[in-house]
């Protein structure tokens, strides 16, 4: 069994990039006995504020993911440091940063579905990813994502079925106006897989858009072991990888699959 731990931040525009990161590192400390934290997608600046991408980006030496791989060592947990854009030799990217418990870099995903309606400029402004990021740690084979992804079964099912993934992360920063989206899409995509999914996203409001909140521990069977609402809270539950593979068992849809020509 592994104790996770989704940081479900309340912020603000009135909150500086400084004040975020104290913020999140005092959560950090109260997740301590976790041994899996996880932040929500671009939290450092807001994810809705566009015109602070190009000065708010960072290389993954940065200030952000430099403080909180000394978190990860302090607490001596694995830390998913959400995601930054990530300021790179060839462009911006909407990247996420996971850390072990030494506060080492183990792996990077760069959003790979990017997000072009209602005024998003992530299209305009972002270099799309391109590689499926899995990695084996003790807890389990985690796979990472970024929330529009969850939009894009074919994704999960290949990180399930090409890369060995138990436990789907991800981490978002989903509007409220679409709450059933977010919270069926991710029970869809824990159970079609038969795999956890743990979800950390954010709340409060940034550029006049409200966050959604609702973080979510998912197991294999698509129902949620843990839940958040709309406000700031720390989102408790245990997982266990066997479950994982006794469900598969008792129910092998994975191996039912019928590929249509």
């Amino acid at each position: 069994m592994s104790k996770v731990a989704s940081i479900q931040c309340w912020f603000t525009d009135e909150d500086s990039k400084a004040d975020r990161i104290r913020h999140v590192e005092e959560l950090i400390d109260r997740a301590a006995d976790a041994d899996l934290i996880l932040l929500p997608e671009v939290w450092n600046i807001g994810w809705h504020s566009f015109d602070m991408y190009r000065d708010g980006s960072e290389t993954l030496q940065g200030e952000t993911i430099s403080r909180l791989a000394e978190k990860a060592r302090a607490v001596k947990a694995y830390i998913l440091a959400g995601s930054i854009v990530e300021r790179s030799d060839d462009g911006l990217y909407n990247t996420a940063v996971l850390l072990d418990p030494k506060g080492k870099i183990i792996a990077t995903y760069r959003k790979m579905h990017l997000f072009n309606l209602m005024g998003s400029q992530e299209t305009v402004l972002l270099k799309r990813g391109r590689d499926i990021v899995a990695v084996k740690t003790e807890l389990g084979v985690l796979g990472l994502s970024i929330c529009y992804d969850l939009r894009f079964p074919e994704l999960y099912r290949k990180m399930a079925i090409n890369k060995g993934v138990e436990v789907f992360l991800l981490i978002a920063a989903w509007p409220l106006v679409r709450l059933e989206n977010w919270v069926e899409l991710s029970h869809a995509r824990a159970n079609e897989n038969q795999c956890y999914l743990i979800s950390c996203n954010c709340a409060g409001f940034n550029r006049g858009n409200q966050y959604l909140g609702h973080s979510a521990i998912v197991d294999p069977h698509g129902v949620s072991i843990a839940s958040g609402g709309i406000f700031e809270c720390i989102v408790r539950g245990e997982i266990d990888i066997a479950e994982v593979y006794k469900f598969r068992k008792e129910a092998p849809h994975l191996q039912n699959r019928i590929l249509p020509v």
